[in-house]
């Protein structure tokens, strides 16, 4: 499985959505709020703009749908639904045994004999216990539960940044969502490995292109993966997450130092190493709090858009460098314009990263 699986082509984590941008200005009446930042004097970190692979398993699994069992009587039934299990809950144990793969739900299930099941559930934030009684099926001469369950994904993706001084490093600027229910995925463990680009699907009005890579070496681990929140994957890393031509550390650029106008993203779109691309920031969001869509960018390169047609899904996570300083990533494209699109503040992926602490 392993061998047939570091040949495919991966196609890349990132969804992208059609964005509708709405710019909303608030007055102040006669105060401004003001943000207070605390931040190590004179931060610098290495930028990305590498792609990586992304192996991520779930804590515990997440249900992806619901199904029917026959049961003897070759009726219809659901016992996953009788008992208001829901897409994107998390089945985190069964009798008080801890569950990680979907195996050791259909083993337990399996060997059930029919007696009811203890299940530990989590639902957004809450903790929830059900009991379900499995039916057997008939055709396949086992119990069943009802249910679709995935605990793991994996795809190629984009190096934000690397810190030397904490090991930590950032990617793909938004969250890893499940493609079925759009939650969230919750981490127990992942990894970063090498990867390289092995075509380019160009993007068009109303369809988004992809890069499409694959895996180089699985065993080469440049990093291990702890959290995955809104602005992107975070984690601890190493030295081999440098790259060979941008092999000097930038410094950062906070919120208040980013303007519109020229500016850089350090991406790669080929087999060869990251390149810098023209865009310019159109528009900048006031967010006092992390988001993934803090500032409206359009590449303006010509070598760039000639061959991807602006954003594509795989270029998440390129560093955007303004005055030879890094001040955010790529996140999403507007489909309906496909040279234009979001970028995230470096300074939210730097706190999701514990690099940084902010404060209102």
């Amino acid at each position: 499985m392993e061998k047939t699986f570091r040949k495919s082509i991966i196609i890349l984590l990132t969804p992208f959505f059609i964005l509708i941008l709405s710019l909303q200005y608030r007055a102040c009446n006669g105060y401004l709020n003001t943000i207070t930042v605390q931040a190590k004097p004179n931060i610098q970190v290495y930028p990305g703009g590498q792609p990586i692979g992304v192996k991520l398993n779930t804590k515990g699994v997440l249900i992806i749908g619901l199904s029917s069992v026959e049961d003897k009587d070759k009726r219809s039934v659901s016992p996953s639904n009788e008992i208001g299990l829901k897409s994107g809950d998390i089945i985190l144990s069964i009798n008080n045994k801890e569950i990680n793969t979907c195996e050791e739900v259909s083993e337990i299930v399996s060997n059930c004999e029919g007696n009811a099941l203890d299940l530990l559930i989590q639902r957004k934030d809450e903790l929830i216990h059900k009991k379900i009684i499995p039916v057997k099926c008939e055709k396949e001469n086992r119990y069943k539960i009802g249910l679709w369950v995935r605990d793991s994904t994996a795809g190629i993706g984009t190096l934000t940044f690397y810190d030397d001084q904490t090991k930590s490093f950032g990617a793909l600027g938004h969250a890893i969502t499940d493609m079925d229910t759009g939650d969230i995925l919750k981490v127990r463990e992942g990894k970063i490995i090498p990867s390289s680009i092995v075509s380019v699907k160009k993007g068009v009005r109303g369809q988004p292109g992809e890069l499409k890579g694959i895996f180089t070496d699985e065993n080469n681990i440049l990093g291990e993966i702890n959290s995955n929140t809104d602005c992107g994957i975070f984690g601890k890393g190493n030295k081999k997450l440098i790259n060979t031509d941008y092999n000097k550390p930038l410094d950062v650029g906070f919120r208040n130092e980013v303007k519109k106008g020229k500016a850089y993203i350090l991406t790669t779109i080929d087999e060869g190493e990251p390149k810098l691309y023209e865009i310019e920031i159109q528009e900048l969001l006031i967010q006092n709090e992390p988001s993934p869509k803090s500032m409206v960018i359009k590449i303006t390169d010509k070598r760039l858009i000639d061959k991807t047609g602006g954003i594509i899904q795989g270029m998440s996570g390129s560093p955007i460098i303004q005055d030879n300083k890094i001040i955010g990533a790529v996140t999403h494209v507007l489909v309906s314009k496909p040279d234009v699109g979001y970028g995230v503040y470096i300074e939210w992926m730097l706190k999701d990263a514990n690099i940084l602490k902010t404060s209102r």
